[in-house]
């Protein structure tokens, strides 16, 4: 009885201090909830069940907690947002856990569901408030976690049934799965944008590699199969410059000694890489002095290295070389313009040559032209007008090999007093069986006059030759130092201007193809003649491609002469290969309008010297495009030209410095020149021009 008594009074203490719990709950949770969110579990429990399975409790009914609830003034709101709800869900051991979150902190995905098939009550805040209350098949247990801002984390509640909870899981393993296939699929959208920015870029760095760059390497050659073929060159290399910057710092600080070693050093190792580009090309002691070399570098590394002064030497050499490269650039560019304009010794042999031997002919040994032919409309003429023998004989019998019937062609060849006895003696000595060849001295032009040429009379005044003549003078040397190539001499020779001037030089010719002395002839070119050119006076290839070689490359549209005049977009075309119909010309008086702009660019602000500039503008509007293949440039200066184009092409020419003619020339283009010469002929033998 004893016992049974002190039980009795265990049971009344636990209830006392349940009940003392289920009031500070209350209180806890007083005015902010309302009596709706207990209605499910008093359906859940009925009126009439007993809240506790003691004897002292079993008048304790669903009805007095009802009126805890709604008789303790606890009030009803109805904002469902600020509702704490108590939301159950499955951990991974397959047990139920609770937890008291907000229903505006939900999500779409949350079922509000409990594992009792209703909802628990929101007044709840602890779940082991409910024991003894719920029926005995549902059992809290308290992890000991502690409550925070009123949620409880970690309580758990026993799996009613795997039935009962399977339709939640479902739907959210669904939902989980549908988020995953938007993820997927957007990830693999973006990989596939990623793939294509990426092929995108590649295929622009590569057209807009530069193919024509020359350096000392080649991917031809046997030891760039090997990608290591030259590392310990270039750690050499890279030793020297270490040593140069460590003995400047060591210079710095008076350390003799060491400045002295690491410049021995370094002297030792630029004397074993000599010339070689390669491992192989490298001298046999050159393993041992990179050996020493790196032993003295560790020395002064201990005992000068500091990270900005080395840094800041460093960036005195890369500023240092710098400048070396842009003037190394400027010496190169000069040296390549004097290369190109001098006159070779085989050259100015041959000239000398056909000169003394044409002042010692008889008046009986020169020959007469046909003058009928010369002026006989009917025929196929050429202009070309060339200071260069060699030159101008290629071009003649490029064109006359791949024509069908010789007699018909007749050249009309124009050059200085300088060169004519040399021109004219070499087509006496050389004369091309059935064709006719026209040799004239631009002297004896005597209508080609200052007062009639305007660009005659611009290069006889003072100005002009100040820019060509007096070079040495501040003013002139800045004006032409960004544009060296313009200041060639041949810009004040009239045979460039010539051009402009061919219904006067052959005033009885209706059509006339001009040819610069720098092409050669692949096809036969009589079928130009019947081109039908729609009114235009000028034939011509264009140049132009996406962005190049348009009329903003070669005139100045900051001007407003030529803003308002030209389109900067318009299509550029070359000299070199051009049909002229001259009644054209005439009709529309070509030359006015040539007159008429180089009288505006007198102080050369419209454009620099040369002949395209103004030719573009002269023939605004009045150029017929010719097919590509007629006319392929590039030869002079490009060596990545396609080799098909070239081939396929009627006319090629050596635009640019690099000539067939001289050592520069690009030497896999020199063959299409080169085969037009003669190789018995005495005079290129006796001058070395073919050996």
């Amino acid at each position: 009885m004893r016992s049974n008594g002190g039980g009795s009074w265990r049971q009344n203490q636990f209830l006392l201090i349940y009940v003392a719990m289920i009031m500070f709950t209350v209180a806890q949770v007083k005015g902010n909830i309302s009596a709706s969110d207990i209605s499910i579990l008093y359906k859940r429990l009925g009126d009439n069940e007993p809240l506790c399975s003691c004897d002292q409790c079993s008048k304790l009914k669903v009805q007095d907690l009802r009126t805890y609830t709604t008789g303790a003034g606890i009030s009803n709101y109805s904002d469902e947002k600020d509702i704490n709800v108590i939301v159950a869900y499955s951990d991974i051991s397959g047990a139920v856990r609770t937890s008291s979150v907000k229903a505006e902190d939900l999500s779409s995905s949350w079922i509000w569901e409990n594992p009792l098939g209703n909802k628990l009550p929101h007044h709840v805040k602890d779940p082991q408030q409910l024991n003894g209350i719920l029926p005995p098949q549902i059992q809290l247990k308290n992890d000991h976690h502690t409550p925070v801002d009123g949620q409880l984390d970690g309580d758990r509640i026993q799996h009613l049934g795997k039935s009962a909870i399977k339709p939640v899981k479902l739907l959210r393993k669904k939902l989980r799965e549908e988020r995953w296939k938007q993820r997927t699929a957007e990830l693999i959208r973006q990989e596939k944008e990623m793939d294509n920015q990426m092929q995108e870029a590649a295929i622009e760095r590569s057209q807009n590699l530069d193919t024509t760059a020359k350096t000392q390497y080649s991917i031809w050659r046997r030891d760039y199969e090997n990608p290591n073929s030259d590392s310990t060159l270039k750690l050499m290399r890279d030793q020297i410059i270490m040593a140069k910057v460590y003995a400047t710092i060591a210079k710095a600080k008076n350390d003799t000694g060491l400045y002295t070693s690491l410049i021995k050093h370094s002297r030792e190792s630029r004397d074993a890489i000599g010339e070689a580009t390669t491992d192989t090309e490298l001298d046999l002691s050159a393993l041992e002095h990179a050996k020493a070399m790196g032993h003295a570098l560790s020395v002064a590394k201990d005992q000068l290295f500091d990270c900005l002064t080395v840094a800041r030497k460093l960036r005195a050499i890369i500023q240092s070389t710098e400048d070396n490269i842009n003037a190394m650039k400027k010496k190169s560019a000069f040296l390549t313009q004097l290369a190109a304009k001098t006159v070779t010794q085989p050259l100015h042999c041959l000239s000398l040559l056909l000169a003394t031997d044409y002042y010692n002919l008889q008046d009986t040994q020169k020959k007469d032209l046909d003058k009928a032919k010369v002026e006989d409309p009917s025929l196929y003429h050429y202009a070309i007008f060339s200071d260069n023998v060699l030159a101008t004989s290629v071009v003649v019998n490029s064109t006359l090999t791949h024509t069908a019937e010789p007699e018909k062609h007749v050249f009309h060849v124009v050059t200085d007093k300088l060169n004519f006895a040399a021109m004219k003696m070499w087509f006496l000595a050389n004369l091309p069986p059935k064709a006719t060849v026209q040799v004239e001295n631009i002297d004896d032009f005597k209508w080609l006059n200052s007062s009639y040429c305007v660009v005659l009379r611009q290069l006889e005044s003072a100005r002009m030759k100040d820019y060509y003549f007096k070079a040495n003078l501040s003013s002139s040397l800045s004006v032409g130092a960004d544009n060296l190539k313009y200041r060639n001499p041949k810009y004040l020779s009239m045979l460039n201007h010539l051009r402009f001037y061919l219904p006067e030089v052959y005033p009885k010719l209706e059509k006339i193809l001009f040819l610069d002395d720098d092409i050669v002839v692949q096809k036969d070119l009589t079928p130009l003649w019947s081109v039908d050119m729609k009114g235009m006076v000028n034939g011509a290839v264009e140049t132009c491609k996406e962005s190049f070689h348009r009329f903003d490359k070669y005139l100045n549209f900051s001007n407003p002469k030529i803003y308002e005049n030209f389109d900067s977009n318009a299509c550029g075309w070359a000299f070199g290969m051009n049909m002229f119909d001259l009644r054209e010309w005439r009709k529309q008086d070509i030359t006015g309008i040539y007159h008429h702009w180089q009288n505006l660019n007198e102080d050369r602000t419209l454009w620099k010297l040369g002949s395209l500039p103004p030719g573009l503008i002269t023939f605004y509007n009045l150029t017929f495009p010719l097919q590509r293949s007629w006319h392929v440039l590039g030869l002079g200066y490009d060596p990545a030209l396609n080799k098909t184009e070239i081939d396929n092409a009627a006319v090629v020419h050596y635009n640019g410095n690099y000539k067939p003619w001289l050592d520069l020339a690009i030497s896999k283009y020199k063959s299409y020149w080169s085969r037009y010469l003669t190789s018995d002929n005495p005079y290129l033998q006796h001058c070395k021009i073919i050996q």
